[in-house]
């Protein structure tokens, strides 16, 4: 189990790993030495969009990234939110593109990150402009573009199969390199 809580957020004490038996069988997590605080460690839902413009599908290099790959734009859900409402913003927020079309892709663990991915595929419209958080991006057609074995990769994989077009594999970059959410993920 990894995780980076080593004291507890209530009262400071440190953090111990228990096992117990819970409804699913036996578990173990994170719990105060002294509150009996438990940190559940949940996987944070991350939104994907595979954006098509016209007959292109637009993949961006976010700024954080030390190499060259080029992903999906994605982010985190906001408190209050509906995933499809979350998607729209990030999209609006990443491109400046108006979504015209939504529709959910799939979901996909991506367990190196505590993550689940929600991805959806949108039709927009508009001219693409990069926020500070992306440096570069890429139109290419649906059958130029190469998958990775992870997250949001695997996502666009099923969505490229959906319209008949078997994906071809990239390489993926050392974990060290390679983020997969928001800011982060791509």
């Amino acid at each position: 189990m990894s995780s980076d809580f080593r004291f507890c957020p209530q009262c400071a004490a440190p953090l111990a790993l228990r096992g117990e038996q819970e409804d699913g069988g036996f578990t173990q997590r994170l719990r105060c030495t002294a509150c009996d605080f438990t940190h559940w460690n949940n996987p944070t839902p991350v939104l994907a969009a595979i954006v098509q413009v016209g007959e292109h599908l637009l993949l961006a290099r976010n700024a954080a990234w030390q190499n060259r790959m080029f992903g999906l734009i994605t982010g985190f859900m906001e408190a209050g939110e509906t995933p499809e409402e979350g998607i729209r913003r990030e999209i609006q927020e990443e491109t400046a593109l108006h979504t015209r079309e939504l529709k959910l892709v799939g979901v996909h663990d991506f367990q190196r990150m505590n993550q689940v991915i929600i991805t959806y595929h949108a039709v927009a419209e508009g001219e693409i402009r990069l926020s500070p958080e992306l440096v570069e991006y890429k139109l290419l057609r649906p059958e130029q573009v190469k998958c990775w074995q992870a997250g949001t990769g695997l996502a666009l994989a099923d969505w490229l199969r959906s319209r008949g077009i078997e994906p071809s594999f990239m390489e993926l970059p050392p974990p060290q390199t390679f983020s997969d959410a928001s800011s982060e993920v791509k």
